[in-house]
């Protein structure tokens, strides 16, 4: 007997309830746990992005701020940051105030990670950490040693503060256990020389630490053999310490409504009547306190995306040639003096070699690709006819224009400014293949050789670049150009101290006539050679142990430690074939403050120049670095600061959040092609190459360097944010799994 229709439906609606409990417990007892796994081991929940070529930004949907990871799988907004810098110059140096405060707006506990830059030749040595009415002052320990006690006081709850140097110019500050809804304030001081050149005196202070490429490592490998019986092993040489570890930091992006705000003072006391002061990239209130000095301050808002640059100089009837100062520290005495070269202008008779670099890299897009095409246009326009010269691009290929350096005739010249004129900024940063280019001069006759070398610098492995100058600079001299808002001036004044050369810096188009004349000043006139300083007092010990050449407008900078400033110091040298003696009379020193700290920073990187041209061995280096560190309180790659809270604050069963503190983009980048979206680069190689086919003299060489482009179809990718997108995505494909097995059940069930 068949079943009443009632009854049909009725037990049909059973097994669909029945199926459709079945499915869902087979989903989420068995399919969503191990989708889940899958998941997790895809995407492990990680604290910091891994940076690629280029460092990635984190996102959250607005694009704003940065997000970190908790142990319960949640997302924490980063710190906030603002700084303030507060900076005395009187005379000849400069103390410097900088103070970070950390804003903790969540309900989490968090450790701040802030990378930040200070000047190449700064002198950092004390930080205090400010956390309500406590001021605690830190302590010079080695860097392992602080470390230590930063991880101690971190993992007990305790608030501390760790300064670390990563490069001479780069520097971390981290913060521990800053609680919700708080704010710690560090204060970091640092002193520096002020530089003087073509007759202004400058003070830079920069401000953002830009994104850098790391390149392919392509270090010799050498081994040795060790034999025995016939058979043995072959050993790997231990290479020196470099320091070359990327140095990287989460970005914002461009759009984000939020920055790292800025404020800035400066207390000028130049100790002489003054004419024009400016700053070159911000807008700044001046006020007139008497005939030397001023108090400048930043007009508006200022973020740091740039670096900032003060200059001022004397009035006419007073311009400075020689400066001489002292500080009396313990038992000793400590000079700097300023010495300017004769200004007898003598152009070069004889026809010189100059080959210019040009960096066309990703790194290099917006403004400072067109500061760099207008500078080398400049500097081409000023070859003469009995000169030679080559043009070498590069970014993660290279072109030489010429396949060796060529006469500087009118057809040659116009040559190699059309191809300059195309160039665009695309690929990776390969500066190592194209300077070993540069120096090549085995196929030259001898004479006066010089390198012109135009670039961000943006790179991390300076110190490989720098071995490079010092093992193959032969007769060449290396003049580095720095382009951009904020470049990497510690790399481009060692490499110009150790090429023999100079630096300039160009940070807006409207600035690059009057720099690259300046340049061509120094290219165009003989350097002062064979440079000697001699003090008639006896023991005295002088920073830079090697004196470089003195170029046109550029004065020799002494830093010296002795038992008493007296007597005199001799300088002399050649001035082409000229001889040339100044003496200065010590006891007419002027007092002036910091000068200890700034020779013991100088003596530092004396040691690690002399390391780079072999002259010492690295535990030598090491042992002299340590001493001076450790003497004069300073900060270097082998010290660390380290202040640390005596109270207990965190509770031991709350986690500890890591949050980096996002940069702001450098002014003038450009993101999408630092991000890789640009997707013309195999465009523009093709028609470099036809641009350089003119002269059928074009030398194209790739390397296997991490790619930053992306292809067309190339998808970007997901941005992690704190929604789980991928674990959502797959839970959408077991709904449709689910749905799919549900419909077909019912189409068979109402077949039966």
């Amino acid at each position: 007997m068949s079943a009443s229709p009632s009854l049909s439906r009725s037990r049909n609606r059973h097994a669909v309830l029945t199926s459709v409990g079945l499915l869902l417990w087979f989903s989420n007892a068995i399919l969503l746990p191990v989708l889940a796994v899958i998941f997790a081991l895809l995407h492990p929940l990680e604290s910091h992005a891994q940076p690629a070529a280029f460092v990635t930004p984190n996102e959250m949907g607005a694009g704003s701020l940065l997000l970190q990871t908790t142990q319960d799988g949640k997302y924490v907004e980063a710190p906030r940051l603002a700084t303030d810098v507060d900076i005395d110059v009187s005379g000849p140096t400069a103390r410097a105030v900088l103070t970070q405060a950390f804003e903790n707006s969540t309900d989490k506990w968090v450790e701040a990670l802030y990378v930040f830059p200070l000047p190449e030749d700064s002198a950092v040595y004390s930080l205090k950490m400010i956390v309500g009415n406590r001021v605690v002052v830190a302590d010079i320990k080695e860097k392992q040693a602080a470390r230590a006690i930063y991880e101690k006081a971190r993992r007990e709850g305790k608030k501390a503060s760790l300064v670390e140097q990563q490069r001479p110019n780069v520097f971390t500050n981290a913060v521990a256990n800053i609680g919700p809804h708080e704010k710690i304030v560090v204060q970091i001081e640092y002193q520096q020389a002020i530089h003087l050149a073509d007759g202004r005196f400058s003070l830079r202070v920069p401000l953002v630490v830009a994104p850098r490429y790391t390149p392919q490592n392509a270090e010799a490998i050498t081994q040795q053999a060790d034999l025995k019986a016939g058979w043995g092993q072959s050993k790997q040489n231990p290479s020196r310490k470099t320091g070359d570890t990327p140095v990287s930091a989460p970005l914002m992006v461009p759009d984000s409504t939020r920055t790292n705000a800025v404020t800035l003072k400066v207390n000028l006391d130049a100790g002489f009547p003054l004419d024009d002061v400016k700053s070159l990239y911000h807008t700044i209130k001046i006020d007139r306190l008497n005939d030397s000095a001023r108090r400048i301050v930043l007009d508006g808002d200022a973020t740091a995306d740039r670096d900032f640059v003060l200059e001022w100089s004397a009035v006419a009837s007073n311009i400075p040639s020689v400066g001489l100062f002292r500080e009396h520290v313990s038992k000793d005495d400590y000079v700097l003096a300023y010495v300017m070269p004769p200004a007898v202008v003598t152009p070069q008779k004889a026809g010189r070699e100059v080959v210019f670099v040009i960096d066309n890299s990703g790194s290099m897009g917006g403004t400072s690709i067109e500061q760099a095409r207008a500078s080398l246009d400049y500097a081409l326009s000023r070859l003469e006819p009995n000169d030679r010269f080559n043009v070498i691009r590069f970014d993660d290929t290279m072109t030489k224009f010429f396949p060796d350096s060529v006469m500087a005739t009118a057809n040659n010249i116009a040559s190699a400014r059309r191809f300059v004129t195309g160039l665009e900024a695309a690929g990776g940063t390969e500066m190592l293949p194209p300077l070993h280019a540069a120096l090549d001069d085995s196929h030259q006759a001898n004479g006066l050789r010089q390198v012109v070398f135009l670039t961000d610098g943006e790179v991390n492995n300076e110190q490989q670049l720098l071995d490079a100058i010092a093992q193959s600079r032969g007769r060449s001299r290396i003049f580095m150009v720095g382009i951009g808002s904020a470049p990497n001036t510690y790399l481009m004044s060692r490499a110009a101290e150790l090429g023999r050369g100079s630096f300039t810096h160009i940070g807006s188009v409207a600035e690059v006539n009057e720099r690259m004349r300046a340049l061509f000043d120094k290219l165009e006139n003989p350097a002062v050679t064979n440079v000697a300083a001699d003090f008639s007092e006896k023991n005295v010990n002088i920073s830079p142990n090697l004196l470089p050449d003195i170029y046109h407008g550029e004065p020799l900078v002494l830093a010296a430690r002795m038992g008493k400033a007296a007597g005199t110091l001799t300088v002399s040298g050649m001035v082409g074939d000229r001889p040339w003696t100044i003496s200065l009379p010590l006891d007419q020193a002027s007092n002036a403050k910091g000068i200890s700290k700034i020779w013991a920073r100088r003596q530092i990187d004396d040691a690690e120049v002399n390391l780079t041209l072999g002259k010492i061995t690295q535990t030598e280096a090491d042992k002299r670095i340590l001493h001076l560190a450790l003497e004069h309180h300073l900060v270097t790659r082998l010290t660390s600061l380290v202040a640390v809270d005596s109270r207990r604050l965190r509770p031991a069963n709350v986690p500890l959040t890591a949050a980096d503190i996002p940069l702001q983009l450098p002014a003038g980048w450009d993101y999408d092609k630092l991000l890789g979206i640009d997707t013309t680069r195999e465009a523009k190689a093709d028609t470099r190459h036809h641009q350089a086919s003119d002269t059928s003299q074009s030398v194209e060489t790739a390397t296997d360097a991490q790619e930053i482009s992306a292809s067309p179809s190339a998808s970007p990718p997901l941005p992690q944010t704190a929604t789980p997108a991928t674990l959502l995505i797959l839970q959408g494909l077991l709904a449709l799994l689910f749905g799919t097995s549900l419909l077909v059940f019912v189409s068979r069930r109402s077949k039966a």
